[in-house]
Formats: structure tokens, C-alpha cells, sequence
């Protein structure tokens, strides 16, 4: 699955003011949680949090994907967001991070999840794409470009 078959502009986010990974994760878990009905943001937060203590998604160059397994999920949801400045984020690099893209997979499609992953790997792999997420200057700009590259 790519991105752009789960991803919806109101799950875009730029410029986020948060100053930490915690604030971070927990903007994302509620933006994630006003768009689904099955899980507040404690749940989702729970559920990054459980990945993150396996070791961080930030995956370098300024880039993290935070994702979690939800039981008895019915759907993928993604949260792409920049921040308005780069967070530390114990990335692979030592980076801090400015890119965030949030998955939250069912349990039940872990080989789905997988690809969804190196789909986005993939796509923020490109330092042009990167550099033009990091200049998007509002929410729908931000989807069209994910859109535009997936």
C-alpha cells in the first residue's frame, strides 16, 4: 500500500510548533484520533510509544516514521506533519528530526505495513522531495506534494 492510497489532506499538518519527540508524538496521536472513531489519543500514543521503546523511527536525514499496531484495527491511518523546528528524536544519525510521517497499522496486515513503510521510505528518500516538504507552507501544499510524489 502507498501512502498516498491512505493519506487525506486533513491528516497533514505544517510547521507544528511542538518542542519535543513526546509533544510530537502526542500531536500526531491527536490529530490521528480526530480522524478515527476507534481509538483516542492515549491509545495511539500507547501504541507508539511500545515501537519506540524498541528504538527510534527517526531513520535520519531529519526524518522519523512513528508507527504502531492497533488490535482489532479496520483501517490504516497516516499523519504527515513538519515541524516548525527540527526536534531531537534519538534519530539513527544523532539528527534532529523535521519530517514525520505516523502510521498506524491493524495488527492483522503486518506484511501490508511493511510495504506501506518502504513505500515511504522511498518517497522521503528524495532529497528534493524532502527539501520542498520542509518549505510547504500549509496543509493542503504539503498533501499535494505527497500526493505529486507517490
Amino acid at each position: 500500500m502507498n501512502l498516498s492510497d491512505i493519506i487525506t489532506q486533513d491528516c497533514t499538518m505544517c510547521a507544528v510548533p511542538a518542542t519535543s519527540k513526546k509533544k510530537m508524538l502526542e500531536t500526531l496521536c491527536e490529530k490521528a484520533a480526530a480522524s478515527n472513531t476507534h481509538y483516542n489519543t492515549y491509545q495511539l500514543l500507547e501504541s507508539l510509544l511500545v515501537r519506540e521503546k524498541m528504538g527510534s523511527t527517526g531513520i535520519g536525514n531529519g526524518i522519523a516514521i512513528p508507527h504502531g499496531r492497533l488490535p482489532h484495527g479496520e483501517q490504516v491511518i497516516a499523519i504527515v506533519a513538519t515541524s516548525a523546528n527540527p526536534i531531537a528524536f534519538d534519530a539513527i544519525d544523532n539528527r534532529p528530526v523535521d519530517i514525520f510521517i505516523a502510521l498506524f497499522v491493524p495488527e492483522e496486515h503486518c506484511q501490508q505495513h511493511l510495504s506501506t513503510l518502504q513505500s515511504i521510505a522511498k518517497i522521503f528518500s528524495n532529497k528534493q522531495v524532502c527539501k520542498q516538504a520542509r518549505k510547504c507552507q500549509s496543509n493542503a501544499e504539503l498533501y499535494q506534494l505527497i500526493k505529486d510524489n507517490c
